[in-house]
C-alpha cells in the first residue's frame, strides 16, 4: 500500500545552532529536540536526566487530602477495604500496586476485578452487592468510576464509601464519592493530566505514604507503572516520562516475581523498552481478562515468590496462546468476508458482524483490519443478547464523531477519536452498517485513506556515528508524544547482501552515493520492493535506527519503514 510521507518543518537554523552549541550535540538531533518543545538547557537537562524529584506533589490533585484522610480513618478503624479495578493491563497493574502496598502493612483488604462478560466495563451492581455481603465499607476504584455516579450512590445507601481514581474524561456530573481523583476534572489544578490509571493509583499511595509513612517505599512499584504506561498508550512526556524511565530501569534490573516470570516465558534476553512491553508483557497480562477472568493477572502481579509467580505465569501464558488463536482465526474470517464481497472490498469503511466471534479479541481484530485495509473499522459480535463492538480509526478521522452520527441506532457508545466501543440491538446491525458507511464516505478524505509515515528530519548516513547513537538512546523512553525519531535518507542504493525472508520482508546493506559508509537494513512488510532493489535503482528510505544484538555482538541496524524509488 502506497504511503504518504510527511516531513516535519525544520526549526530556524539559528535556534538549531544556538541550542546545539549549548548542549554539544549535532544539528540533526538538536532540530528534533526543538521540534519536541525542548528549547533551552534547563528543559534539555530535565529531558535527558529524569529524576524522581521531577514528580509533582500528589497533594496538588483535587480531593487527594480527602482521599488519604478517609483511607487512614479506614485503617485506624479496622474497616475492610476493597481495591476495585478494570480488567485490562492498566486496571490490573493499578490494583496490584494499591493492593500490594496496603496489604504490606494492613491485613483487612482484598481486590475485585469485574468479569468482562458477566458484568462488563465499570463499577457493577454485582460488585457493590459482593462488597456489601462481605462487609466492605470502603471501595477504592482504579481506572474506572468517573461515570459511575449511580453505583456510588447505591453503595452509599449500603454504607459503603468510594474513593475514585480514574484518568478518563468525566461526564456531566462528578460522582458523589468521598474523593474523586481525576486530573481531567475541570476543577483539578494538577499540572499533568495524562497519567495512566496505574499512575493515578501510585499517586494515591504516594500521598498516603508522604503523610503517614515512608514515601520511598512506593517507588518499588514503578515496574508495574511502566507496564501500564506502555500498554495503555498514554503520552511519554512530562511526569509519565519520569515514571516510565525509572519503571523500565526496575523492570530490567530487579522486576517483581510476576513480571520476571512473564519476561522469562516471553524469552526476553535484552533490556525492555516501551515497544517491547507493548508486544510481549502487555498482551499476556491482558489475555487473562480477554479469554477468562482478569483475577489471574492480578494474582500473578502480586505474587511474592518466583515459584508462585512461575506457576501463575504459565496459566496466564496459556490464556495468551488461546487469545492468539482466537485473534488469528477471527482476523482470517474477517479478511475472507471482505475479499469475498465486492461491495465490502470497495467500501470506505469496514463493519463486520458474526455472533460467534469472541468478544475479548474483537478490538485486536479491528486494529488488524485497519492495518490491512486502512479505513475506519467496526467489528461486532453478540454478547448477553446484545450486539457489542470495537471500533478503530485511521489518522485524522474522528471515529467518535462518526458514531455520534449513528447514535439513534446505538444503545451505548464511548471512546475517543481513534478507538471506541459500542452496543446495539441485533435488529439494527444492517442499518448501522449502511449508516456508518454513508457517514464515513461523506467525511473521509483521500489523504486520510493513505497510511502516513511522519519524518523528523533528512539525515545523511555518515551522520550516524557512535556519539549520535549515544545521544539518540538517551532520548528514550519512546512512545506517544516522544516517538522514536524517523529519518529520511536520499540517493541510496543496495550495496550488498540483498535477501528476502518469509516472502514479505527484505534485508540488505544500504549505501549512499558520495559516502563510503554502509549499514545493515531490515524492512518488514516491504518485500514488494525486492525486484527494484535487485535491479540497482536508486531510492530514498524512511527509517529508524536500532541496535541489533546477535551472538553477543551489538551492531547498528536501520529499520526501513518505507522505500520510494527516485
Amino acid at each position: 500500500m502506497e504511503k504518504r510521507w510527511i516531513n516535519y518543518p525544520l526549526p530556524p537554523l539559528q535556534e538549531i545552532a544556538d541550542l546545539g552549541k549549548e548542549l554539544n550535540i549535532n544539528s540533526y538531533l538538536t532540530a528534533i529536540l526543538l521540534q519536541r518543545g525542548i528549547s533551552d538547557f534547563e528543559s534539555a537537562k530535565k529531558f535527558f536526566r529524569p529524576s524522581l524529584e521531577h514528580l509533582h506533589d500528589p497533594f496538588l490533585m483535587q480531593d487527594m487530602e480527602k482521599a488519604v484522610v478517609r483511607l487512614k480513618e479506614a485503617i485506624d478503624n479496622n474497616e475492610k477495604i476493597l481495591v476495585y479495578g478494570d480488567y485490562d493491563v492498566d486496571g490490573t497493574t493499578a490494583v496490584a500496586v494499591v493492593y500490594s502496598y496496603l496489604k504490606s502493612f494492613y491485613p483487612h483488604c482484598e481486590f475485585y476485578i469485574p468479569d468482562r462478560y458477566a458484568e462488563g466495563y465499570g463499577v457493577s451492581e454485582a460488585g457493590i452487592i459482593w462488597a456489601e455481603e462481605n462487609g466492605y465499607s470502603l471501595i477504592i476504584s482504579l481506572d474506572l468510576g468517573i461515570k459511575a455516579g449511580d453505583m456510588v450512590t447505591m453503595a452509599a445507601h449500603k454504607g459503603i464509601d468510594f474513593i475514585i481514581c480514574d484518568h478518563h474524561l468525566p461526564g456531566g456530573e462528578i460522582p458523589n464519592a468521598v474523593a474523586v481523583l481525576d486530573p481531567k476534572r475541570n476543577d483539578c489544578g494538577y499540572p499533568f493530566n495524562e497519567l495512566s490509571g496505574c499512575g493515578l493509583g501510585l499517586k494515591l499511595i504516594h500521598a498516603f505514604a508522604k503523610k503517614y509513612k515512608d514515601e520511598k517505599e512506593v517507588f518499588e512499584y514503578l515496574d508495574l507503572v511502566a507496564v501500564s504506561i506502555a500498554s495503555d498508550i498514554v503520552p511519554i512526556n512530562g511526569e509519565n516520562r519520569t515514571l516510565a524511565f525509572f519503571g523500565l530501569q526496575k523492570l530490567n534490573q530487579n522486576p517483581r516475581p510476576g513480571l520476571k516470570s512473564l519476561k522469562d516465558l516471553s524469552g526476553i534476553k535484552i533490556d525492555q523498552d516501551i515497544s517491547s512491553v507493548v508486544f510481549t508483557l502487555g498482551p499476556r497480562i491482558n489475555a487473562a481478562g480477554r479469554v477468562a477472568h482478569a483475577k489471574a493477572a492480578v494474582e500473578l502481579l502480586i505474587a511474592k515468590t518466583e515459584e508462585e509467580a512461575s506457576a501463575l505465569a504459565e496459566k496466564v501464558n496459556v490464556k495468551n496462546d488461546l487469545r492468539r488463536e482466537f485473534d488469528l482465526s477471527i482476523t482470517e474470517e474477517a479478511v475472507a468476508m471482505i475479499e469475498g464481497n465486492e461491495t465490502l472490498r470497495k467500501a470506505k469503511s469496514t463493519v463486520l458482524f458474526k455472533n460467534t466471534w469472541h468478544k475479548g479479541v474483537i478490538g485486536i481484530v479491528a486494529a488488524r483490519c485497519v492495518e490491512k485495509y486502512y479505513r475506519p473499522t467496526v467489528i461486532l459480535t453478540e454478547s448477553n443478547d446484545k450486539v457489542t463492538g470495537s471500533a478503530r480509526s485511521v489518522k485524522d478521522f474522528d471515529l467518535y464523531q462518526a458514531l455520534e452520527n449513528c447514535s439513534d441506532l446505538l444503545e451505548k457508545y464511548g471512546g475517543h477519536k481513534y478507538a471506541a466501543g459500542l452496543t446495539l440491538d441485533r435488529s439494527n446491525v444492517g442499518a448501522f452498517q449502511k449508516r456508518f458507511e454513508e457517514v464515513v464516505s461523506a467525511s473521509i478524505t483521500e489523504e486520510m485513506q493513505t497510511p502516513v509515515v511522519e519524518i523528523d528530519i533528512v539525515l545523511p548516513l555518515d551522520a550516524i556515528t557512535s556519539k549520535f547513537i549515544s545521544v539518540l538512546k538517551q532520548m528514550a523512553p519512546f512512545g506517544p508524544e516522544n516517538p522514536k525519531p524517523t529519518f529520511e535518507a536520499r540517493n541510496l542504493y543496495v550495496a550488498n547482501s540483498l535477501s528476502s525472508f518469509k516472502d514479505k520482508h527484505v534485508r540488505f546493506l544500504v549505501g549512499q552515493n558520495g559516502s563510503e559508509i554502509v549499514f545493515q537494513t531490515v524492512g518488514f512488510d516491504l518485500g514488494e520492493n525486492y525486484s527494484r532493489l535487485a535491479s540497482g535503482d536508486n531510492f530514498k528510505m524512511a527509517f529508524t535506527i536500532e541496535e541489533n544484538s546477535y551472538n553477543g555482538i551489538t551492531s547498528i541496524q536501520l529499520r526501513a519503514k518505507d522505500i520510494k524509488f527516485e
